[in-house]
């Protein structure tokens, strides 16, 4: 069993960095975020990786996507966390193909007894019935709008969405009943809908946000492998901004030791395409994603492995992750206090504007006919 192997010959009276639990051979993984599948934390039985000698008789095959669809009775997700500027939200998809190695929502594939690991990326789930299920909902008596948030746990634009085209079919449903809508999104495939979005931005009912975590290609290659290039981003921004579409910038996640260096780049980079509001997200590492990220940085960048753990535990209280209200996406203690006021002083100096929660117009919103109900005549 490979899970007891050092990985990296540790320092002056630290311990080893063991390899991950259930770690996968890279020729098996190409094109991943993850470099384990480790067992999900509700399943009654857990996965060991070893060598029965088989190997190289029948090779394993490599993790190729699959899609299931999923049959939920409701699409608008709410919540009531205080440090969230949304409380609606519509995930088409469950699990994310981008298979970005630090994604805080990889622990929601325990709930379907899967590997947050490699099956979050490659074992997906869609929701074909989206947009009728969010007619209905519109359609309820008493609904009251608020912008719907699109893509806050899983990409509406993955690269499924291309062929399945559920993301389109919730924002023509958005369109035709004049609902507001905010996305954001890793991919420049949101620059396909602009037939939809542009339309809608011209009656204050959209608004864009593209995630750049970084401007090197080869690092966003390794860790957000199907995700666009740091150049399409950009490219995407600057067609939606030209479509007369509200932009933004999401720096997210940053990771200290790693990619806050580019902080000032990024914004800058995203100014000049035609951003104007700019946010960032310190990284988190709930649950599973903890162990998943650090074996990441053991295999792509580990002369920083421990540099980059020592930083972000300065900034959550000694350990890998802090889930306080308030505290979760930004952090506390002088390192993160710095990363606060370097954003701060960049996005006053470039020219970003102050992020406005009450953008986007909720006086347009004509409810669709609930089905059964007779059209009136005059």
């Amino acid at each position: 069993m490979n899970t007891a192997t050092p990985s990296l010959s540790p320092a002056s009276g630290e311990a080893p960095t063991p390899t991950p639990e259930g770690t996968v051979a890279s020729e098996r993984r190409r094109g991943r975020g993850a470099t384990a599948n480790a067992s999900g934390r509700y399943e009654s039985e857990r996965r060991e990786v070893f060598d029965d000698g088989w190997s190289e008789v029948d090779p394993l095959p490599a993790f190729a996507t699959t899609v299931t669809v999923e049959k939920p009775k409701t699409i608008i997700t709410r919540n009531a966390s205080p440090d969230i500027g949304f409380d609606r939200s519509i995930n088409p998809y469950r699990g994310c193909e981008h298979g970005c190695s630090y994604c805080y929502a990889r622990p929601t594939h325990a709930y379907m007894g899967l590997s947050p690991g490699l099956d979050f990326e490659a074992r997906l789930f869609a929701k074909p019935d989206a947009a009728r299920l969010l007619e209905r909902e519109l359609a309820a008596p008493g609904y009251q709008v608020r912008p719907i948030a699109l893509g806050t746990n899983t990409d509406p634009y993955q690269p499924i969405e291309r062929r399945w085209r559920i993301t389109r079919e919730v924002l023509e449903v958005l369109a035709r009943t004049r609902h507001p809508v905010t996305i954001v999104t890793k991919s420049a495939l949101v620059a396909r809908d602009l037939d939809i979005l542009a339309p809608m931005a011209a009656e204050g009912l959209a608004r864009v946000a593209l995630s750049i975590t970084t401007l090197d290609r080869r690092l966003a290659r390794a860790m957000e492998p199907r995700a666009s290039s740091p150049e399409r981003r950009l490219a995407a921004l600057q067609a939606l901004s030209a479509a007369g579409v509200p932009t933004g910038v999401l720096v997210a996640p940053i990771i200290p030791a790693l990619n806050d260096p580019e902080i000032e780049r990024i914004l800058e980079a995203a100014h000049a395409a035609g951003a104007r509001e700019a946010g960032y997200v310190l990284l988190r590492l709930p649950l599973e994603v903890s162990e998943i990220f650090k074996g990441w940085l053991v295999e792509h960048q580990p002369d920083r492995y421990r540099h980059v753990l020592s930083i972000l535990r300065s900034m959550r209280d000694g350990k890998d992750y802090d889930a306080t209200w308030g505290r979760r996406m930004k952090g506390s203690g002088p390192y993160a206090e710095t990363i606060k006021r370097r954003f701060e002083l960049a996005t006053k100096r470039i020219g970003f504007a102050r992020p406005r929660r009450d953008a986007l117009d909720c006086t347009r919103f004509t409810p669709p006919l609930a089905a059964g109900v007779q059209l009136s005549l005059f």
